[in-house]
C-alpha cells in the first residue's frame, strides 16, 4: 500500500491562488515521476501536468500553461503545485500520483498503482 497524501486546498476567489503539497505515506516519491490529477464535478479524474524524477523536466497541458507551476523538494520528499490566476473551471478534487513517465517530450499519466490519496478539495467561486 503506497498512499499519496495531499494537502493545501481550500475555498478561493477567481484569481486568487493556492499551493497543493503532495507526499506520500509508506514510501518516497523521490523515485518516481509525479503527475498532479484533477476531478472536476461529473467528470473523470484528468492528468494536469508532471515532473521528472530528476526534477529536470515538467510536463503541462494546455489548460493550466502559465498559471500553474510543479515543483519538488527531495529533502522533503514533497511535490508541489502552485495554482496562481484560479478560474472557476479550475475547481475540482485534486490528486497526486507516482507515474509511469514524465521526461522532455515523452510522458504518461499512467500511475504506478491504484492507491490514490484522498485529494484535496479546490473550490474557485466568488
Amino acid at each position: 500500500q503506497l498512499q499519496p497524501v495531499e494537502s493545501g486546498g481550500g475555498l478561493v476567489q477567481p484569481g486568487g491562488s493556492l499551493r497543493l503539497s503532495c507526499t506520500a505515506s509508506g514510501y518516497t516519491l523521490n523515485y518516481y515521476p509525479v503527475g498532479w490529477f484533477r476531478q472536476a464535478p461529473g467528470k473523470e479524474r484528468e492528468g494536469l501536468l508532471c515532473i521528472s524524477t530528476s526534477g529536470g523536466s515538467t510536463n503541462y497541458e494546455d489548460s493550466v500553461k502559465g498559471r500553474f507551476t510543479i515543483s519538488r523538494d527531495k529533502a522533503k520528499n514533497t511535490v508541489y503545485l502552485q495554482m496562481n490566476s484560479l478560474k472557476p473551471e479550475d475547481t475540482g478534487v485534486y490528486y497526486c500520483a507516482a507515474i509511469r513517465r514524465c521526461d522532455s517530450g515523452s510522458y504518461s499519466y499512467i500511475p504506478w498503482n491504484k492507491y490514490w490519496g484522498p485529494g484535496t478539495q479546490v473550490t474557485v467561486s466568488a
